[in-house]
């Protein structure tokens, strides 16, 4: 049975855990960190099998695991992927805006290869990437609207340098459009679906991301176009929010735990 070290402790990594702990995903949670220990103590108890909590992120990976799933931030990414990987474990990423930093991108695909380790990238909250990944050489260009309501951008860093007020929109309103790459940096916490499209397609700044907020939505929405020599594709993926973190799809979580459950299966796989 596989054994995972749990790096975040928030809304997602709750749900992951809860999983593990309920046998959904047949595996052991054996450690568990987050920034905050009131976090890590919160989870333990709501856990029939405890794991340990350890001091400190890198702590996760020198123990005897299999993999550690990251579900606490992109910084988190940056800060403790090399060293996972130089332990010689698996490592899935829920932050995946950390990786359109090319330099993070580089560092870690050629530790993978050189400690012969695998990163794992669930689609999160979006769906189609199988098809991108398949026609990813032939595509001319690929697109990505999401609407969300306000709330649910509410803290990005876009708003640090705007004049955009949240609690002032009343009707669906644009506030951003641009590149992935911006877009990621800008709302590291809430569009990292654009940074799966584009890492899956024609790369962070080919791939075309317009963010809406819309008070009158209940729903995180995602509006997909890939064009080019094999054709179009078209999708539209309407997500409920997660009721602990409205900046977070429950079908993001759900993507995690299915991405988990079939890296600790043996069983028929289904899908590229």
């Amino acid at each position: 049975m596989k054994r995972i070290g749990l790096l975040g402790c928030g809304a997602m990594g709750t749900q992951i855990a809860l999983a593990i702990d309920s046998g959904k995903i047949p595996a052991t949670l054996t450690h568990i960190f987050d920034a905050s220990k009131e976090k890590s103590s919160i989870l333990l108890e709501k856990l029939s099998n405890k794991p340990e909590i350890v001091e400190n992120s890198h702590l996760l990976s020198s123990n005897p695991i299999d993999i550690v799933v990251e579900a606490a931030s992109q910084d988190a990414v940056r800060d403790v992927s090399l060293s996972v990987l130089q332990n010689k474990k698996d490592l899935m990423i829920m932050s995946v805006g950390a990786l359109l930093d090319e330099s993070i991108y580089d560092i870690l695909s050629d530790a993978c290869k050189d400690f012969k380790k695998t990163i794992y990238l669930p689609s999160g909250a979006i769906a189609g990437l199988d098809g991108i990944k398949a026609i990813k050489n032939e595509l001319d260009s690929l697109s990505i609207t999401t609407t969300k309501h306000p709330r649910s951008l509410k803290g990005a860093k876009f708003f640090e340098n705007s004049q955009i007020n949240l609690d002032e929109i009343n009707s669906p309103t644009v506030i951003f459009e641009g590149i992935a790459k911006d877009a990621v940096s800008q709302f590291p916490a809430n569009i990292n679906v654009a940074a799966l499209l584009s890492l899956s397609g024609i790369g962070s700044e080919e791939t075309s991301v317009k963010i809406v907020a819309d008070p009158n939505t209940d729903k995180n929405t995602h509006h997909i176009v890939a064009r080019g020599k094999f054709g179009k594709m078209t999708f539209t993926i309407e997500n409920f929010p997660d009721e602990n973190n409205p900046k977070t799809s429950r079908l993001a979580i759900l993507s995690a735990i299915e991405t988990l459950r079939k890296y600790c299966s043996d069983d028929i796989q289904i899908g590229t």
